[in-house]
């Protein structure tokens, strides 16, 4: 039961790792505590921004225009939809993160894009309802992502290339000298490379590295629309407004049997990802519709579903992706703070460079796992 490399958490970050590893001919073992592209985790949700003007952080963008890349070639390569190009709006007010953090990675990079008076925006998207104090930039390149089927789809990618897959099986341990051996609640495996993608879980595989996560609890909401023609991809792009410093929201347009989704970014209590409360609650729901009643008055009727997420955040929301400070043999390609979705195929191509060549051509100098761990 010898692997080449092994992959521990097949969501997001661990399928398109998986799936890279064997597309490069490597002997791989993916093991997932749960099923196949589950919704326990930070991947479900049935969409996902993915967009260019980053407010997050302006080195984000190279990595990001190869993820948007990577998807439209995954979808050659298996004639699945992935991506839906919307255009993106990110509102606020002057000197807020997300306006003036998008604007800022729009002109570093030099991404086209408009900015937009509340009044002019109200004219160009009727969805919107916004302050006359705000202002939006305004961006082609954005769109979302169906984030089960790029998990299947990286998972059947895998497969096809050779990938042993395994659900419904816990990792218990791992450790080794000459060779990597991992304990599971089914058996032992040995490999020589160890991929750990394993999102809020992390801290529960790699005690040792005491990484100072924060474990999110957030609700996906999705709305019966009011007036469903201004709500169309056609008409409204994915959005994010930031209303001030403590309070984003983030939203789609209407999809086919979807309904309105709308949920806030960040804002979600501790939790811990065995223990967390699945229940949705009216007190979950009430900042959400407050927002959306607020600004997109189109999308505020009746409630059609809520789901449960989770953001596994570090101390400064950025990624972490690097080999483990102690054994560059172990990749660590979580956590991914909320936003990391959309780089996931890329992220599977970086990990696969890590544990096979021990570095890689990318610049991840920002997302190093040492800033944190105490090994």
């Amino acid at each position: 039961m010898h692997y080449e490399a092994i992959v521990v958490g097949l969501g997001a970050m661990g399928s398109a790792s998986a799936a890279e590893l064997a597309r490069r001919g490597v002997r791989v073992l993916g093991i997932e505590a749960f099923g196949r592209a589950h919704d326990l985790g930070s991947s479900g949700g049935l969409s996902r921004i993915i967009r260019l003007a980053y407010f997050e952080h302006p080195s984000y963008v190279p990595l990001l225009r190869d993820a948007w890349q990577g998807w439209r070639s995954l979808e050659q390569e298996t004639g699945r939809q992935l991506l839906l190009q919307t255009g993106g709006l990110y509102a606020g007010r002057r000197g807020s993160a997300v306006l003036e953090g998008a604007l800022r990675s729009a002109i570093e990079h030099d991404i086209g894009h408009r900015l937009l008076e509340a009044d002019q925006a109200a004219a160009d998207f009727p969805a919107l309802r916004l302050e006359t104090d705000m202002v939006v930039l305004h961006e082609h390149m954005a769109g979302l992502l169906y984030p089960e089927r790029c998990i299947e789809t990286h998972l059947a990618v895998a497969a096809a290339n050779g990938a042993e897959l395994h659900f419904g099986e816990r990792v218990l341990s791992w450790g080794g000298a000459d060779v990597l051996e991992l304990r599971t609640d089914a058996g032992s495996y040995t490999c020589d490379r160890l991929v750990i993608a394993a999102g809020a879980w992390l801290p529960r595989l790699a005690p040792e590295l005491e990484l100072p996560l924060v474990i999110e609890r957030n609700v996906l909401f999705w709305f019966d629309p009011v007036e469903p023609t201004v709500l169309q991809p056609e008409r409204l792009p994915v959005y994010i407004i930031e209303l001030d410093e403590d309070h984003a929201f983030y939203g789609f347009p209407l999809l086919p049997d979807q309904g309105a989704k709308v949920a806030r970014h960040h804002g979600g209590r501790p939790t811990d990802p065995d223990t967390i409360e699945r229940a949705v609650s009216p007190e979950d729901e009430r900042p959400v519709r407050a927002f959306t009643e607020r600004f997109i008055p189109a999308a505020a009727g009746r409630l059609l579903d809520a789901k449960v997420c989770m953001y596994t955040n570090t101390p400064d929301f950025d990624f972490i992706i690097d080999t483990h400070p102690a054994d560059e043999r172990v990749v660590i390609a979580s956590p991914c703070s909320g936003h990391g979705f959309k780089f996931s195929n890329v992220m599977g191509r970086i990990a696969a460079d890590l544990a096979l060549h021990g570095g890689t051509a990318y610049d991840i100098r920002f997302l190093a796992v040492d800033r944190f761990a105490r090994v």
